[in-house]
C-alpha cells in the first residue's frame, strides 16, 4: 500500500533537535503529508494522438510522478521525448481492461492516487492539482470523477483545435467554488482512484475490447467503502475520436451483455442495466434508417439482437464479442 511522503517545513536543525529532544533553540513548522500521482493512459490505432495527449501533461501545474502508456505492442505508439516528464510504455495486452492492468502493474509503490485518462482527452491545466487537493481534503472519497466540458462522443468527434478552443472558453474553479455530487461510477475517459482503496481491484477482462461499463464495474468496486464523486473543478474536454475504436456489431452486443453481466455479478442493479439496454436499443432501431455517418447504427442492432437471443437462452458472455 502506498503511503503518502512526508515534507518536513523549517530548518534542518530544528528537525534534528526535535529528533533530539533538544527543542529550545530550533524553530519547527509543521510536517506535510505530499500524494503521490501516476497517470494511466492506453491506446489502439492512435499513435500520432495519443503522443500529444501525453505531452501535454507537461502543462499541468502540478505534474504526475509517472505517467504510464499501455498499448498492445510499439506499433500503437510514437515514444514522447520524456524530457523532465516521467514517461514509461507497456505492452502487450489488447483491450481497455487488460491494457489498463498491465499498466497498474507499473504503478510505482510510493503512489497515492492513479488517474486515467482516455488517449483523447484533454485536462485542463489544473486537473492534476485538484485531484491531489480534493483527495488530501476528503479522506472517504475514494473516486473521483470531472466535469466533461464537451464530450466528442456524442457526435461525430472533435479536433484537438476544437477541444483547445473549449479549454480556452472555461474558467479554471479552484476546489472550494466547485461542486461535490455522489454519482454512480467513474467516467473512464477521466477518473482518479485512491491506491489505498483500490487495494486488489482491477479491471474485469471478461469485459473485453472497448470494455463497455468497465470504468463503472471497477469504481463501484473500488468505492464500496467510500464514496464516488463528480466534481465540477476537474474540468476537460473528451475529442471523442472514432479511430481505434470497436465493430458496430461487437459495440451493439457489449450493449445487452455487459449490463446483463454486471447485474449478474452484482456491480449494476437491474434498472441501471434495464435502463440502458433500453434506451440503446430503441435509439439504434429508430436512427438505424437515417443513421449517423460516424456512427454504425445497423450493425449495432444486429450486435444487440444476437446478444438478445443469447440472453433469452440464458447463454451470454460479454467475452463473445472476441467472436463476432
Amino acid at each position: 500500500m502506498a503511503r503518502a511522503n512526508l515534507i518536513w517545513h523549517g530548518s534542518g536543525k530544528g528537525r534534528l533537535g526535535c529528533l533530539c529532544g533538544f527543542t529550545d533553540h530550533f524553530a519547527f513548522e509543521r510536517v506535510v503529508l505530499v500524494m503521490k500521482v501516476a497517470v494511466i493512459i492506453v491506446t489502439y490505432g492512435r499513435k500520432e494522438l495519443v503522443s500529444q495527449t501525453v505531452a501535454r501533461l507537461a502543462s499541468q501545474t502540478r505534474r504526475p510522478d509517472a505517467i504510464i502508456v499501455g498499448a498492445p505492442d510499439q506499433s500503437h505508439v510514437s515514444p514522447v521525448r520524456p524530457g523532465d516528464l516521467p514517461v514509461s510504455y507497456v505492452f502487450g495486452a489488447t483491450g481497455s481492461s487488460a491494457q489498463r492492468n498491465l499498466a497498474l502493474e507499473r504503478v510505482p509503490t510510493d503512489c497515492n492516487i492513479v488517474v486515467f485518462f482516455d488517449d483523447d482527452f484533454l485536462p485542463a491545466h489544473d486537473y492534476v492539482e485538484r485531484t491531489v487537493e480534493a483527495f488530501e481534503r476528503n479522506a472517504d472519497w475514494h473516486v473521483l470523477t470531472g466535469h466533461v466540458l464537451r464530450d466528442g462522443v456524442n457526435g461525430r468527434g472533435l479536433t484537438i483545435q476544437q477541444g483547445d478552443d473549449v479549454l480556452a472558453g472555461d474558467a479554471s474553479l479552484s476546489l472550494g467554488a466547485g461542486e461535490a455530487q455522489d454519482w454512480h461510477g467513474g467516467y473512464g475517459c477521466n477518473m482518479a482512484v485512491r491506491v489505498s482503496a483500490m487495494g486488489l481491484e482491477r479491471f474485469d477482462e471478461r469485459l473485453a475490447l472497448y470494455g463497455w461499463q468497465e470504468d463503472v464495474d471497477f469504481t463501484r468496486r473500488v468505492a464500496q467503502r467510500g464514496r464516488i464523486i463528480r466534481h465540477s473543478s476537474l474540468r476537460g474536454v473528451h475529442l471523442g475520436q472514432k479511430s481505434g475504436r470497436t465493430s458496430g456489431v461487437r459495440f451493439g452486443y457489449s450493449q445487452m451483455a455487459n449490463p446483463a453481466y454486471l447485474v449478474r455479478k452484482g456491480t449494476f442493479t437491474p434498472a441501471m442495466a434495464a435502463r440502458l439496454m433500453v434506451r440503446n436499443v430503441l435509439a439504434n432501431v429508430s436512427r438505424s434508417f437515417w443513421p449517423e455517418p460516424w456512427i454504425d447504427r445497423r450493425g449495432r442492432l444486429k450486435g444487440n439482437a444476437i446478444a438478445i437471443c443469447h440472453l433469452l437462452g440464458g447463454r451470454f458472455q460479454p467475452e463473445h464479442i472476441l467472436k463476432l
